[in-house]
């Protein structure tokens, strides 16, 4: 089988890297060919570097592997979890105190989900299933946190997840998106975060999943 793994920095996936002693080209592991996409930071970069990688070759089934903030305090820091559905929570327009999404105005749609296959069911099965919205700007901003929640009430929010379920559809690529916690979504506070432990336990999963693949 031939998978894609793709992530926004080297960093989320450095753990696993060096685990699998992963090089530049496909690596091997249970017979399985791996190819890793680095696709830099945001909706934009994620959407280009899938297409280029897309058109120029074919793939059995997509990892998008990376961190998340979190509005559900349900969620801990370093909870790893698998999300079902996502969001382009910024595509749209405004009317005066109204956000009117790209469903309504009739423009397209902008809310994805991973393309289904047996292989994403086996693999997710015991990971707790969450929704989520794509930005271009992560939120830190109290009233703006409580307007998104109202409007969308999501579980975490990324800089690439919904471009990836998109890349995914596009090519009816069965996929599955993985994210651990970093941080609550909340007022800008560093100090709070937990990046660490979430590639820690964001990788421990990476590795669990991949060494399924048989």
């Amino acid at each position: 089988m031939k998978l894609l793994l793709v992530t926004a920095t080297p960093e989320e996936i450095q753990p696993l890297s060096s685990h699998f002693d992963f090089r530049e080209g496909p690596n091997i592991v249970n017979g399985n060919e791996i190819f890793i996409l680095v696709t830099g930071v945001g909706m934009v970069a994620t959407a280009w570097s899938m297409g280029q990688a897309l058109a120029s070759d074919t793939f059995d089934f997509a990892f998008n592997a990376g961190i998340a903030g979190s509005f559900s305090r349900t969620l801990n820091p370093g909870d790893v979890v698998n999300v079902e559905k996502d969001c382009f929570s910024e595509l749209g327009a405004q009317d005066h105190d109204a956000f009117l999404s790209i469903d309504h105005l009739g423009f397209g749609r902008g809310t994805e989900y991973p393309v289904s296959g047996h292989l994403s069911d086996a693999l997710s099965d015991h990971l707790p299933k969450v929704s989520a919205i794509t930005v271009n700007t992560v939120h830190g901003n109290e009233e703006s946190i409580e307007q998104t929640v109202a409007r969308l009430n999501p579980d975490i929010e990324t800089m690439e997840g919904a471009a990836f379920f998109y890349c995914c559809r596009m090519k009816s690529l069965p996929g599955l998106q993985v994210r651990a916690v970093s941080n609550y979504v909340e007022r800008r506070n560093r100090l709070a975060w937990n990046i660490p432990l979430a590639i820690a336990n964001l990788n421990k999963e990476l590795i669990y999943l991949l060494n399924k693949l048989v």
